[in-house]
């Protein structure tokens, strides 16, 4: 079984959504029950491979233990950045260690999800270092990390947030929306992966795989492009949807992001919860830290290292293959020509607001965007490769 996929797994799922449905038209905790669910679906997906239901229970306990000590540690010794550099780092080995090992086509330490938990058990370490959590109960805390419909792929759900619903208790009405938000959004969850991205899968395969001559480049760019949204939008939109069902409003991950008019508004549009959680506790530190130390001459010049510095981790967490540290590094230059331009350019300034400008800042955009996707996908390289053996 996996998660939101197959016909078990819808099937057991719309069963085991039934009473927690009862439960929130009848007023009740739904928390116990967000407990039982999440359980039984790692002991359903988890229990073919083993070997990943023990790592993942190992890292759920250490990092548990982790956070404690460091919520410990911070309230004796305050903002230590030794012990808080050391804490994150632990945090990340195991991450660290699977990714390096997967160069070599094993998976230590590899379990289904590895990268978004580590993200929730980082932003908790980061919160405490900086003294807004102050506190955390390690039952709740082991809750945010395994509840199952983000487990593996996201969306990534910050931990204040979530202990907010998950200590609420809903009226009828507040659920009545809640349930018909959710039920919307899993029902365009599965038309967009089911429907959607086997369609442009299949246009993928029967017609651009393999062919390298420039048109069929062009297309594949695209068609890939637009695949990958529908299967990991309808993911995270089912997601989202069955959190609601849950009691929790989980954030959305994704918002029209081929209507974005350019590569920044298109980061705020795509993986919306991978993208401002880098924002957040990479880019805005690494600004923070280099205001203080004078490490660059100005804003902008520190703005656009920032930005390039950023999007390159993002790309190196995605895989250490080249074409995934590419991809970074290339959405790292382009949100640093387009902050260095729209902050110096007067033409940009004077016609932003024009409409004939925002379509060709859109045209430009889109196709810049699937030009990244195609990096993404490995074909680019791949097209290369072939290219460079005919000459």
């Amino acid at each position: 079984m996996s998660f939101f996929s197959g016909y078990r797994f819808f099937v057991t799922l719309i069963l085991l959504l039934i009473p927690a449905v009862i439960l929130g038209l009848c007023e009740k905790r739904l928390s116990w029950y967000r407990w039982v669910l999440s359980l039984f679906f790692i002991w359903k997906v988890y229990g073919d491979t083993p070997v990943q239901l023990y790592y993942l229970i190992g890292y759920v306990v250490f990092a548990t233990y982790l956070v404690k000590i460091h919520l410990f540690l911070r309230t004796k010794y305050e903002k230590n950045k030794y012990i808080y550099a050391h804490a994150v780092f632990l945090a990340l080995l195991p991450l660290i260690i699977y990714k390096l090992s997967a160069l070599k086509g094993n998976s230590l330490f590899g379990f289904l999800g590895i990268s978004y938990i580590c993200f929730r058990v980082i932003q908790v370490i980061i919160e405490s270092y900086d003294g807004v959590i102050k506190e955390i109960s390690e039952i709740r805390f082991v809750e945010f990390l395994i509840f199952f419909p983000s487990l593996s792929s996201g969306p990534i759900d910050r931990s204040r947030r979530f202990f907010e619903d998950d200590a609420r208790i809903w009226t009828r009405q507040e659920y009545c929306d809640l349930l018909w938000i959710g039920f919307y959004k899993i029902v365009l969850g599965a038309f967009y992966k089911i429907v959607c991205s086997a369609c442009f899968y299949n246009l993928l395969q029967t017609y651009f795989v393999g062919r390298y001559k420039p048109l069929y480049i062009l297309g594949y760019a695209y068609v890939y492009g637009m695949y990958l949204f529908f299967d990991f939008a309808g993911y995270s939109a089912m997601a989202v949807g069955t959190s609601y069902l849950l009691g929790i409003k989980m954030p959305d991950n994704f918002n029209k992001p081929f209507l974005s008019i350019d590569i920044k508004d298109f980061w705020n549009r795509w993986h919306i919860t991978l993208s401002s959680w880098f924002r957040d506790f990479i880019f805005t530190r690494f600004m923070m830290d280099s205001a203080r130390k004078k490490r660059f001459s100005n804003r902008l010049t520190g703005a656009a290292a920032g930005l390039i510095l950023n999007m390159t981790i993002m790309g190196i967490w995605h895989g250490l293959e080249s074409h995934y540290i590419l991809y970074g590094l290339y959405h790292g230059v382009l949100l640093a020509l387009v902050e260095v331009y729209q902050k110096k350019s007067g033409f940009y300034k004077k016609n932003k607001n024009q409409k004939w400008y925002k379509v060709c800042s859109w045209f430009i955009n889109l196709n810049a965007v699937m030009f990244g996707f195609l990096i993404f996908s490995g074909y680019f390289s791949e097209a290369v490769n072939a290219l460079m053996n005919k000459l």
